[in-house]
């Protein structure tokens, strides 16, 4: 039985924004290891503390660390098919500058209203320009992978042609 055209795009959609995201997920983990590599911190820290913010790191005491960067991957690319079905839906700006804007906001949500009640100390491991920055090159490996996958597709955004 043929896959409606609804259903391919969709399908799409959702690959697109797993790329987009684990491109996101992956370029945020390497900043913070270059951070720490160049102040002489220590990256497993900060993946603790993931664990520690979501309330999961008493489930993985002796691999918080492991714990963490397998949870950040998992909402980062729970992140990016947001970000793609977004970006699918808005079409005044580009996939990029979306996806920048939507990081940026992300942000100030998260620092300054969600971690300070769920996890303080998490607000303190970077300094806010590193956290941001983080934040940041997440949108733009997110934004770049979207907007390839525009340019691809000359309808947009997973649009999918239908098989005959």
């Amino acid at each position: 039985m043929a896959k409606s055209i609804a259903t391919e795009n969709l399908g799409a959609t959702i690959m697109t924004g797993a790329v987009a995201g684990a491109a996101g997920g992956v370029a945020e983990i390497a900043w913070v290891a270059l951070y720490a590599a160049m102040t002489g911190g220590k990256a497993a820290v900060i993946a603790q503390g993931v664990t520690t913010a979501a309330g999961v790191g008493a489930l993985y005491p002796g691999a918080a660390a492991g714990a963490g960067v397998a949870l950040h991957m998992m909402l980062s690319l729970t992140l990016g098919i947001a970000l793609a079905v977004a970006v699918h839906r808005v079409t005044s700006i580009g996939p990029r500058t979306f996806s920048l804007a939507a990081l940026a906001g992300i942000w100030c949500v998260n620092f300054f209203i969600i971690l300070p009640l769920v996890s303080p100390a998490f607000t303190h491991l970077l300094p806010y320009a590193v956290s941001l920055t983080s934040k940041l090159l997440f949108g733009a490996a997110a934004g770049q992978v979207l907007a390839m996958q525009a340019r691809r597709l000359p309808r947009g955004l997973a649009m999918v042609r239908a098989r005959p």
